[in-house]
């Protein structure tokens, strides 16, 4: 079984794209015409490719990953496993980088297919090669959370925390997770005992999130109101965010849009800015706000401002305008469960 010391939380096909452009030099053109093809979601397009690619004889391997990233993308994760498992056979007994790379892939296709014990396999098989894979351990503390394995999970959150004590993205992530699967005073202590070991050398800014993630927000604004001075975005998004969970909207909008003005613009402020018009209830400024962060947006949360975009049309009313633009955002991000049951709500519109 065997991804790559690239490592990543989830598949981001077209950073990886890029990575893959950047290093192909074997004459695999129209692999590499293909990867570009997933980097644009044009996931049908790309498969095409990938068949000329084989007709050309080009390099099995990528193409096999190809296909499987490119399944993954449709939602077809059988047949991504499945091509995964194809190019990770074709191995010359050496063990590659490419290897590590395609054992990601493989794992984040069995989670994506709710085949967790599949998934925990493959990590296992990477920790058996790199046994200070961080990526890994955090990973699959993920898909035991989801077998309901909280004391592996812990586990493997805990070795990853002793790796890498003053990672607190990281240790946000580990957060986030424990949460989503109802473990969140567990994850609370993580937060709390960062504080309280590493509170002199931390910055406002990771001490203000903090605070936000435990719910003192009082603290929280103390501290990111002087990390904001610094001019980073974060600290606009934890502080404008710390207000809303207080319920002052109109602070809020004005801290999103006091970054706006002195910075210019940035996608994930105006996502979130037009989400606290929407809880305004100004929803033509959210509609703005949405538009103007797909104008500026690198493809990291494009995904999130199309589908804000699609509900702030819904509350202006604009029901097939809606309903035109959710068609096409199903065929970019066809395994968007919410965006389905949105759907269904408009067809009886």
């Amino acid at each position: 079984m065997f991804c790559n010391g690239k490592r990543r939380r989830q598949v981001m096909a077209g950073l990886l794209s890029v990575m893959f452009l950047a290093g192909c030099g074997n004459g695999s053109v129209k692999i590499a015409e293909g990867m570009q093809l997933v980097a644009d979601l044009n996931y049908e397009e790309a498969l095409v490719r990938f068949d000329e690619a084989q007709a050309l004889h080009e390099n099995a391997r990528l193409l096999a990953r190809g296909r499987g990233i490119a399944y993954m993308g449709l939602t077809d994760y059988e047949q991504a496993v499945s091509c995964f498992q194809e190019a990770l056979k074709s191995s010359n007994g050496l063990v590659e980088e490419i290897d590590f790379d395609l054992n990601y892939y493989l794992a984040a296709a069995y989670t994506k297919s709710g085949s967790y014990a599949e998934a925990e396999e493959t990590y296992n098989a990477i920790l058996a090669l790199r046994p200070k894979e961080k990526e890994a351990y955090f990973l699959r503390g993920n898909v035991r959370l989801a077998l309901a394995e909280y004391e592996g999970a812990k586990e493997d959150f805990d070795k990853v925390i002793a790796m890498e004590p003053d990672n607190y993205d990281r240790l946000v992530s580990i957060y986030e997770v424990l949460e989503h699967y109802g473990y969140g005073e567990e994850g609370k202590k993580y937060l709390q005992q960062a504080l309280e070991t590493g509170e002199k050398q931390m910055d406002t800014y990771n001490r203000g999130r903090i605070y936000y993630y435990l719910g003192e927000y009082q603290k929280a604004y103390n501290a990111l109101e002087e990390a904001k001075n610094k001019g980073g975005v974060e600290s606009y998004l934890y502080l404008g965010k710390a207000y809303e969970a207080t319920g002052d909207y109109n602070y809020a909008s004005s801290v999103y849009n006091g970054y706006i003005g002195k910075n210019g613009g940035n996608a994930e402020i105006y996502n979130q800015l037009g989400l606290c018009e929407m809880k305004k209830k100004d929803y033509r400024k959210a509609l703005e706000a949405f538009n103007a962060g797909r104008q500026i947006d690198d493809g990291t949360i494009q995904q999130k401002l199309a589908f804000n975009e699609i509900v702030a049309y819904e509350y202006l009313g604009e029901y097939q305008k809606a309903a035109v633009l959710l068609e096409e955002y199903l065929k970019n991000y066809p395994d968007d469960e919410t965006a389905k049951r949105e759907q269904r709500f408009l067809s009886t519109r």
